[in-house]
């Protein structure tokens, strides 16, 4: 049976005032980093890269209506993928990028064609488990992946020598990893963007909403769950080896229980199925951890009772709550 139209979406997806606010935002993010001190520079290249974690996240949960508790897997295949290529093999930067990419995409598939036989609970269930198998095995083999302790890579090797006093550029140094940063979050952003205002996107919207009538109306649910999952765990994959080889690090700890929970918590504080909710998620989490950890080492009740006035007056997230009284046209 071929699969219906759905006209109901074709003023929206006429509206272009959702693109321009995207490009906006891209674009102030650019001139951001002429504006920010040293310290904030650096912290700014890591939560464009963990928003786009959260925003791969938000592709499954936001609009598929599917809730992992095992996402560190795929930020973890990325990142060891990339490493690991990197450390042992000698892969260039781009070669390992994509290896970690390769990485999450085959983990994705195998552990969607298996898990998403389950739902509701059970699906959080098994994401759950095979998260954990992950992070065992990261400790298992400890005399290659060094467990805990991570493996710090050298990158020196490719720089680009630009005549500046400072020397030679690399993937480290703050410009360099600045805008390679926003370069995958701008990718990750408008792939999102494209992706729900697209009939593809509103056929994920109709499964979260009413999945039988959804299978009823012809639509192969399961494939289109499928082709969700595998992309949100290839956006995540692609954020983990960036992290990896801009910060140079490789270690368990992002395939533990913390690194799926996170993410969850961005996408629910910033506004669960909006574009730009994991990026004003992950930014006020980020700097609420900072600031009150500064002052007491309690700081996570601080960040507890922090998140429980905001779910109290954003039931819905900061930006699903916006969209719901005043914004009706923000994805």
């Amino acid at each position: 049976m071929s699969a219906p139209a759905l006209p109901a979406f074709a003023s929206r997806h006429d509206d272009r005032r959702p693109l321009w606010l995207h490009l906006g935002v891209i674009a102030a993010l650019f001139a951001l980093q002429f504006l920010l001190p040293a310290y904030d520079h650096t912290n700014m290249s890591r939560i464009m890269i963990l928003a786009s974690y959260a925003m791969g996240y938000n592709l499954l949960l936001g609009y598929t209506g599917l809730m992992s508790l095992g996402h560190a897997m795929f930020f973890a295949a990325g990142l060891y993928g990339a490493g690991l290529s990197a450390y042992y093999l000698g892969f260039d930067p781009l070669s390992a990028f994509v290896v970690g990419l390769l990485t999450g995409l085959a983990l994705s598939l195998v552990v969607g064609m298996i898990a998403l036989r389950t739902s509701g609970v059970s699906f959080m269930i098994v994401t759950l488990m095979f998260a954990q198998a992950c992070f065992l095995l990261t400790l298992y083999f400890n005399e290659i992946t060094q467990g805990d302790q991570g493996i710090v890579i050298d990158l020196s090797a490719w720089s680009w020598d630009t005549g500046s006093e400072e020397g030679p550029l690399t993937l480290v140094s703050p410009p360099i990893r600045y805008n390679l940063a926003l370069l995958l979050f701008a990718i990750s952003l408008l792939v999102s963007l494209f992706l729900v205002r697209s009939r593809i996107g509103r056929v994920l919207v109709a499964i979260r909403e009413n999945e039988a009538r959804t299978v009823m109306l012809g639509y192969h649910s399961f494939r289109y769950k499928l082709g969700s999952l595998a992309l949100s765990g290839t956006l995540s994959a692609a954020a983990g080896a960036t992290y990896a080889l801009l910060f140079s690090y490789v270690g368990s700890t992002f395939a533990g229980i913390q690194y799926s929970i996170l993410p969850l918590l961005w996408v629910l504080l910033g506004g669960q199925g909006t574009i730009l909710g994991p990026l004003l998620g992950t930014a006020l989490m980020y700097y609420l951890i900072d600031f009150s950890s500064e002052y007491t080492s309690s700081y996570m009740l601080i960040v507890g009772v922090a998140l429980v006035l905001l779910v109290l007056w954003f039931p819905k997230g900061i930006l699903g709550t916006l969209r719901q009284k005043w914004l009706p046209w923000l994805p």
